[in-house]
């Protein structure tokens, strides 16, 4: 048995299949991890900002709605892989964006 793999509770999507799950999911909150310069400075449409780095994090996304699907992304993917492990051990239904915003193909704003 190995005691250091751990289970993966969110979904890794790459642009296209992530653009397409979230154009089919009403029900969906398109979350922003990155800090507020770099959200200011291209974002994807709709995206609500919650910085992984500012220490509110935590108390941040405590306060989202738990019945919403959350799309998160940030530059590379690597910090919203951070926050969607956080989130989903909190109970929240989260779906990474794999590659970041970098690797997006639809609109940025």
């Amino acid at each position: 048995m190995n005691l250091n793999k751990t289970v993966k509770s969110y979904e890794d999507l790459y642009s296209s299949e992530f653009q397409e799950k979230l154009n089919n999911n009403p029900n969906s909150i398109v979350l922003d991890v990155r800090t507020p310069d770099e959200f200011q400075s291209g974002k994807l449409p709709e995206a609500v900002n919650i910085n992984i780095m500012d220490h509110n994090f935590l108390n941040n996304i405590s306060e989202l709605d738990r019945n919403k699907t959350y799309f998160v992304y940030c530059r590379s993917g690597a910090r919203s892989g951070q926050a969607c492990a956080v989130m989903a051990s909190q109970g929240y239904e989260v779906i990474n964006l794999a590659g970041g915003i970098i690797n997006w193909n639809g609109e940025v704003c």
